[in-house]
């Protein structure tokens, strides 16, 4: 099933003239997207509550600067995901971040895992959420939401070879956790 983002243009000019019900009916229309794009990215409901929320408090405080160049879900999805990444560099700052390089077996399930009839989409679930936040939040950008290393790069506050070398890695270690889950079946 494919949800429509788009929104008239009238709702984005009421909105951007100050309108508080345009305003809402633009945050009703891409609160769902916005928080799923957090959560995947933060993996944390109330972190992702909380992205929610200060994305939209930047749209509000920014509708003008809209141009309508481009979707308008473009435009917001840019924001949240640079509020999820600076969420993520306020985490660093505050825990250094370890990237374990060393597989830690998978706790046993107590449905018999995947031999049990589990899908495969749970293993990748379970590998994905043990990645660093960073790994993460590159992946789901690049190979989900389909940005270019570029935009990632230029969202990250990092180089261009930072993104595509975050991403090999984390790809790595993904076929490696689930090869290795495979592999105890």
């Amino acid at each position: 099933m494919t949800i429509s983002l788009a929104v008239p243009d009238i709702l984005v000019a009421r909105a951007q003239s100050g309108d508080l019900a345009a305003l809402e009916a633009l945050y009703r229309a891409f609160e769902t997207p916005v928080y799923n794009l957090a959560l995947r990215m933060l993996r944390r409901p109330e972190d992702a509550e909380d992205v929610l929320q200060e994305t939209f408090l930047e749209v509000v405080k920014s509708i003008t600067q809209y141009r309508g160049e481009g979707h308008l879900w473009g435009w917001i999805r840019r924001i949240a995901a640079s509020k999820a990444l600076m969420r993520i560099r306020g985490e660093r700052v505050r825990a250094a971040e370890e990237f374990d390089e060393e597989v830690a077996p998978a706790p046993e399930t107590r449905h018999g895992g995947a031999a049990g009839g589990v899908p495969a989409r749970i293993d990748l679930e379970r590998a994905f959420e043990r990645l660093s936040a960073t790994a993460r939040a590159v992946v789901w950008l690049h190979d989900v939401e389909g940005y270019t290393h570029e935009e990632i790069a230029e969202l990250m506050g990092k180089t261009v070879s930072f993104s595509k070398s975050q991403l090999a890695r984390a790809h790595a270690r993904l076929r490696g956790m689930l090869d290795h889950e495979g592999a105890g079946r």
